[in-house]
């Protein structure tokens, strides 16, 4: 199935039907770079918001979204594999599956309220019932506005049940200069929660540290 080592680091990677795509396709191509195997998982929503917000145009079948997932983020042979929304035998499925952290960028409030109440519908639900039980790492990106009561009472369940809540805010303290700048500082912050290296964009201090090193 796979050609990819099995000393890579493993990434689960969940794409929902909320606005913001481009997160999380920015994620798949820096931690493919970063030479994590990476798992991904689509919803039905996320497919139509892709084609939407990008020139990606996905197939609908899952080997044929491995393959131009693969091809978009410039990954090895087996380094990205793509589960469908009942493949209850992947690893993600189960806690006895692989030891691996989740992130669903973007996450919609559907997905939030499923994840809140412990609905296992589909596979990204379950892969998230999952890294909650087992106290695994789980990063959810909501992009909505405003948040309702329910939205605001949903993260701050998930929150006390050990996830970390990252909105799609990007900052612009980093002085952006375009609509990929405020993409990738968001990437940047994922990829420092997940304990990989990036030079996306300077981290808070850095330039001024620098600076002092060489007066």
């Amino acid at each position: 199935m796979t050609d990819v080592s099995r000393d890579r680091r493993v990434i689960n990677l969940a794409l929902t039907g909320a606005s913001g795509a481009q997160y999380g396709l920015r994620l798949l191509q820096c931690l493919v770079a970063a030479g994590c195997q990476v798992h991904v998982m689509i919803s039905k929503a996320a497919q139509i918001v892709i084609a939407t917000e990008t020139d990606l145009k996905l197939p609908g079948n899952t080997a044929a979204q491995q393959e131009a997932l693969s091809g978009y983020a410039g990954a090895e042979a087996g380094q990205v594999i793509v589960f469908g929304r009942e493949d209850w035998f992947s690893p993600p499925a189960s806690g006895s599956g692989e030891k691996a952290p989740l992130v669903i960028c973007p996450c919609s409030t559907g997905t939030l309220s499923a994840l809140a109440t412990g609905a296992s519908n589909n596979l990204i639900e379950r892969a998230g019932d999952v890294a909650l039980k087992e106290r695994r790492k789980l990063i959810l990106v909501p992009r909505e506005a405003p948040y309702s009561e329910v939205h605001l009472e949903n993260m701050l369940r998930l929150t006390r049940m050990g996830a970390v809540i990252m909105p799609a805010s990007p900052g612009f303290y980093h002085n952006p200069q375009s609509i990929a700048d405020l993409v990738d500082f968001i990437v940047a912050r994922l990829l420092d929660h997940l304990d990989l290296p990036q030079d996306l964009m300077p981290r808070w201090g850095e330039e001024r540290l620098a600076a002092r090193k060489t007066d």
